[in-house]
């Protein structure tokens, strides 16, 4: 009887670094058995690079990556090319193509060899799209796999390649950031897919009830750890060793104080020594070559006394660096704007919808509702296909899926100052800093910015604009975002003291935001408020 390898993805001393010189990864060790593997990560610390490296979409500058058996991998931005078809996105359109051949009769053996004995892959097909759901969504034609790509929207694009991932049955799976573009129905049947994967299973997900079903998170951050179970096992691992952490500074902090006092009366008694031995060098208490042979003596033990204590007192602080070291950087985003808005003053009004006060309400709906309409018919730069929209009582801030607000030609600092353009730069400076953009990194180009450092600015425009906004849309803000960053958002907006309005699928999000309303967007009708959770 066989036995399965202990681990199906192995990286040694594995690098990566783009032609420009730019470093993603260096000398990673990291092990994957077999199951369900969860990989987090702040943004730009290579989970994406991981994962195509491990796909052979990329070479190592350095080290080695080695996979057990066939990789099949769903991109994180799928390449939708419309002219395309379900069936290329599922990756059958040669075998299908080979299987009509041979059953009109043509029995040239290239058929045989593309179609590889599948003679049941269109029916393998049907199956596996109406096990996940799929087929519902996209109609139980005959001829969906002839469907074109462009009639698909986002979700059901994933959804079709995640099917593709299942038919292609190869022993090592990965998905990058899969439920991005899913609506909670869509999530729905991927957690479903999930919980039954076979064979090994690799995510890349900042969706926590995606990664409460994989065995095991590995965390990229200056290397790679393996924190058994789900994600929040991992996040109360976490907790526990940053507890200990701030323990550790704590002890070390009373250590170096401890050593700083002791080297300072080391200091004061080696100083009075000296000027005892001077005095009774002058009064001659003592013959001279004596009272030389006790200066000698003495300056030898006071350097030795002083170097132990000087030591003492490094070793100290070599231990306070360390145990700093393990501690988290906590540097949050911070809002504090003067943006208040009364209570039940009336800030916008769409349709039956009718916003009053500071309020937090949450729009969710299926993909396609018109959850993106709404928001853009609040903003009062275009009207709403059903009507009713009232203009905005209340200066408003809109932050599209796209993070399209900015300027890529333009510096970070130029950008916001395009926003609040009578505002000093020292003044716009500050503000940046308390969205962790700071330093030389304000006379970035926006077209330079990593994904998470784009939403920050992005944000900041809006936030930081004058007047500033006191109704905040946001439009899908956590898609891009790793679990870091949401967790900064969330406390960002903690402090904002407007109406806020967010369309999202994530349902902990809405909730960490403390959501007070969930208007339910259904496609081709008004919107209905909801009392409960979407």
């Amino acid at each position: 009887m066989s036995s399965r390898p202990p681990h199906s993805v192995v990286c040694a001393e594995l690098g990566f670094a783009w032609p420009d010189g730019a470093a993603v990864l260096d000398h990673l060790d990291l092990a994957i058995p077999s199951g369900r593997t969860g990989i987090v990560g702040r943004n730009g610390c290579g989970k994406s690079t991981l994962l195509r490296l491990v796909a052979g979409e990329l070479r190592p500058t350095g080290g080695t990556v080695s996979v057990s058996g066939e990789v099949a991998y769903l991109p994180q931005h799928l390449p939708l090319d419309t002219a395309r078809t379900v069936a290329d996105l599922l990756g059958i359109t040669e075998r299908r193509a080979a299987l009509r051949a041979i059953t009109s009769g043509d029995a040239d053996p290239v058929h045989f060899t593309a179609l590889d004995d599948d003679w049941d892959v269109e029916l393998r097909a049907q199956e596996v799209l109406g096990r996940l759901g799929v087929l519902g969504l996209l109609g139980a034609d005959t001829d969906v796999l002839d469907r074109p790509v462009g009639t698909l929207s986002g979700g059901e694009a994933v959804l079709v390649g995640v099917a593709g991932l299942l038919l292609r049955r190869a022993a090592v799976s990965l998905l990058d950031e899969p439920t991005n573009n899913l609506d909670s129905r869509g999530r729905a049947l991927l957690y479903a897919a999930v919980d039954a994967w076979p064979g090994v299973l690799v995510v890349v997900s900042h969706d926590r009830d995606l990664l409460e079903r994989v065995d095991r998170i590995v965390e990229l951050r200056e290397g790679a750890r393996t924190f058994g179970g789900p994600y929040s096992a991992y996040v109360a691992a976490l907790a526990a060793e940053q507890k200990a952490a701030a323990r550790m500074v704590r002890v070390a902090e009373a250590d170096v104080a401890r050593e700083k006092r002791q080297f300072v009366e080391t200091q004061v008694k080696l100083s009075r020594r000296k000027r005892y031995a001077d005095t009774a060098e002058r009064e001659k208490r003592v013959p001279k070559i004596i009272a030389n042979t006790r200066k000698r003596q003495a300056q030898v033990s006071a350097a030795k006394y002083r170097n132990i204590s000087a030591d003492r007192l490094d070793d100290a602080r070599t231990a306070l660096a360390s145990a700093e070291e393990v501690v988290r950087d906590d540097d949050r985003i911070r809002v504090d704007l003067d943006a208040a808005v009364p209570a039940g003053r009336t800030v916008v009004q769409v349709g039956e919808l009718i916003v009053r006060g500071p309020e937090r309400i949450a729009l969710v709906g299926d993909n396609g509702s018109g959850k993106t309409t709404l928001l853009e018919a609040m903003t009062g730069r275009r009207p709403h296909p059903r009507g009713g929209v009232g203009e905005p009582a209340v200066p408003v801030a809109y932050l599209p899926q796209r993070l399209d607000v900015l300027d890529d030609s333009r510096t970070v600092l130029a950008n916001v100052r395009a926003a609040a353009p009578q505002a000093d730069p020292q003044r716009v400076r500050a503000g940046l800093a308390r969205f962790r953009i700071r330093g030389d990194a304000v006379d970035n180009l926006a077209g330079t910015l990593s994904g998470g450092e784009r939403f920050r600015v992005s944000l900041a425009c809006l936030l930081l604009a004058e007047p500033p906004p006191q109704l905040l849309l946001l439009d899908e803000p956590t898609n891009n975002l790793d679990l870091d960053s949401v967790e900064q958002l969330t406390a960002a907006l903690a402090g904002y003291r407007g109406a806020l309005i967010v369309a999202s699928h994530d349902p902990r999000f809405l909730e960490d935001l403390g959501v007070q309303r969930w208007w339910v967007v259904e496609r081709m009708q008004l919107p209905r408020e909801s009392g409960g959770r979407a």
